[in-house]
C-alpha cells in the first residue's frame, strides 16, 4: 500500500481499546444485556481477559486460565489457530471481488467439496451465517420439499432461538413470551411409539434431532435414529441432524451420528467450529432433490437466501479449519483425550456421594449431580433444591474459576449438570489440570462446611429474591 493509499479516517483500534477497555463491564451495561454483567459479578465471573491462545486465557494479572467451553463449541481448534488466522489474512490481502451476488466464487464451492466429503450421500450446502440460521433453513427446505407443514423435535432440545428454530426448541424457559410459534410437537429423546404415532397423522415434514443433546448431556439410545430413520422414510418424512455443536469432530467422529453405523440423515446442520473462532458461518448440507425442489426454477434462484453467507473471509476460515483437522488429526484427538478425562472422571463416582454419573462421546462430557445419601449433605443439599434447582452445579463451576481458573458451565437451566465442551485440541496435561481441580472441589463440598457452601446460601439469598 503506497502512502497515497494509506487509510485516511483517524480511526485506531488499538488506541481506543487501550483508552477504554477498563470501561469494559459498564458499557455493557448501560447499552448491551444489562443482566450479563450483573450476572458475571454475582458469581464472580466479572475477570478481565487480556489474550487468548489456544485452550488458555490470561487475565490482567498475568494468570493463565485453562477454558473447558471453547466459547459454547465455536472455539474447537481453540483460540487463534496459526493456521487458520494466516488464511484470513491471506483472504483479505487477496482483495477479492467478494459478494458480488452476479458471480460465482470459488471458495464456497471449494468448502462444500470439503465439507461434502465427510457426508459422502449428501450433495449440496447452503451457506448461512449461525447455527439458527442453518436449522431454520433445514426447516424451511424440508417443509417445501415434503409439502407438509409439521417439524417434530425432542424435549429438552436447543436448536437456537430464531422463531423457526425456537419452535422446535424443547424448552419452556427459552419460548415463554414469543408465542405464537410454528405448529410443530415435541417427543421424548428415544421414543419410537410417539414418533410412529405423530408421523401417523400424515403432515410431518420431517424430525430434527441433536445426536447428543447439549442441555443436559443426553445421547440418543442406541438404534433409535436408524429406526427413526426407516420410520421418517416410510412416510415421506425427513430426517435433519442438528450437528451444530456435536459435528466436525466433537464427539469423536466426524459428524455424531456417523456413530450408528447405516444412519444418513436427509439433512446436516453446522456452524460453531466451522468458523475457526473467527467469522460466523453455518452450513445445512442435503441431498441434491431436496435443493432441486427449493430452487425448482431461475426464478426461484434467491427463494433463500443469506446476504454475507458464502463470504470469503468464512469460506477461507472453514477451509484452513478441515484443512487443520486433517492435518492434526483433531477427530482422533477429540476421541482419545475424551475417553482418557471420562475414564479418570468416572473413577470418582464411587468416592463422592454428590457425583453420581459421567457421561458424554468424545469432548462432549455431562458431569451429573445427585441427592447424597449422608444427613448432613442431605440436607444442604435439600435446601439448595428447595431455592433454585440447578444451585449445587453453579457452586462447582464458581470454585472451579475462581479458586483453580478453569472455566466451565452449567448444563441447562435448572440442571444439576456440568458440560465439558472444551477446545478440540487438549490432551493428558488440561486434563490433568481439570480432574485435580475438580477433585480438590468435591473434596470441599464434602467437608461439610467452608467457603463453598457459605456461597451456596449466597446462591439460595439471591434465588429467593429472584422470584
Amino acid at each position: 500500500m503506497t502512502a497515497a493509499e494509506q487509510p485516511r479516517s483517524g480511526f485506531d483500534l488499538g488506541k481506543l481499546l487501550a483508552e477504554r477497555a477498563s470501561e469494559r463491564y459498564d458499557l455493557h451495561s448501560r447499552y448491551l444485556n444489562h443482566q450479563l454483567p450483573r450476572m458475571l459479578h454475582t458469581i464472580g465471573f466479572d475477570k478481565v481477559y487480556e489474550r487468548a491462545e489456544g485452550a488458555y486465557f490470561w487475565d490482567d494479572e498475568g494468570q493463565d486460565y485453562l477454558d473447558m467451553l471453547a466459547g459454547f463449541g465455536v472455539m474447537g481448534l481453540g483460540r487463534h489457530h496459526p493456521v487458520v488466522r494466516k488464511a484470513l489474512h491471506d483472504v483479505l490481502d487477496a482483495d477479492l471481488a467478494d459478494l458480488t451476488r452476479f458471480d460465482c466464487q470459488p471458495l464456497p464451492g471449494l468448502l462444500a467439496e470439503r465439507l461434502l466429503a465427510h457426508a459422502p450421500h449428501l450433495d449440496r450446502v447452503f451457506f448461512s451465517n449461525s447455527g439458527t440460521e442453518a436449522v431454520e433453513t433445514a426447516l424451511k427446505f424440508a417443509r417445501y420439499a415434503t409439502r407438509k407443514p409439521r417439524v417434530l423435535y425432542c424435549a429438552h432440545a436447543f436448536h437456537g432461538l430464531t422463531t423457526g428454530s425456537l419452535s422446535v426448541n424443547g424448552e419452556d424457559g427459552f419460548r415463554k413470551g414469543f408465542a405464537p410459534l410454528l405448529p410443530d410437537t415435541a417427543i421424548a429423546m428415544g421414543d419410537l411409539a410417539a414418533l410412529e404415532r405423530e408421523l401417523a397423522r400424515g403432515d410431518v415434514a420431517a424430525f430434527v434431532v441433536e445426536p447428543i443433546q447439549g442441555k443436559g448431556v443426553h445421547e440418543a439410545p442406541p438404534g433409535f435414529l436408524r429406526a427413526a430413520q426407516e420410520l421418517l422414510h416410510r412416510h415421506k418424512a425427513l430426517l435433519i441432524a442438528d450437528e451444530v455443536q456435536t459435528g466436525l469432530g466433537r464427539t469423536g467422529d466426524f459428524f455424531a451420528y456417523g456413530h450408528e453405523e447405516g444412519v444418513e440423515p436427509d439433512l446436516v446442520c453446522v456452524a460453531k467450529s466451522l468458523s475457526g473462532g473467527y467469522v460466523p458461518v453455518g452450513a445445512t448440507l442435503g441431498k441434491d432433490w431436496i435443493f432441486k425442489k427449493v430452487y425448482a426454477s431461475m426464478d426461484r434462484v434467491l427463494v433463500h437466501s443469506a446476504s454475507f453467507g458464502s463470504n470469503a473471509q468464512a469460506m477461507a476460515a472453514g477451509l484452513a479449519v478441515l484443512a487443520v483437522m486433517e492435518d492434526e488429526g483433531i477427530v482422533a484427538n477429540a476421541r482419545r483425550t475424551g475417553d482418557l478425562l471420562r475414564e479418570r472422571l468416572t473413577a470418582l463416582v464411587d468416592r463422592y456421594e454428590l457425583l453420581h454419573d459421567i457421561r458424554g462421546r468424545g469432548l462432549m462430557i455431562g458431569i451429573e449431580f445427585g441427592r447424597p445419601s449422608s444427613l448432613g449433605l442431605r440436607s444442604r443439599w435439600t435446601m439448595l433444591q428447595a431455592a433454585r434447582k440447578g444451585l449445587f452445579a453453579q457452586m462447582v463451576v464458581v470454585p472451579l474459576l475462581q479458586r483453580h481458573r478453569i472455566l466451565t458451565q452449567v448444563s441447562g437451566d435448572h440442571l444439576e449438570v456440568i458440560k465439558l465442551i472444551p477446545p478440540l485440541i487438549i490432551g493428558e496435561r488440561e486434563v490433568d489440570r481439570f480432574v485435580e481441580a475438580f477433585t480438590a472441589v468435591m473434596d470441599d463440598a464434602h467437608g461439610g462446611g467452608g467457603l463453598m457452601w457459605e456461597f451456596g446460601r449466597t446462591l439460595v439469598k439471591q434465588a429467593v429474591a429472584n422470584r
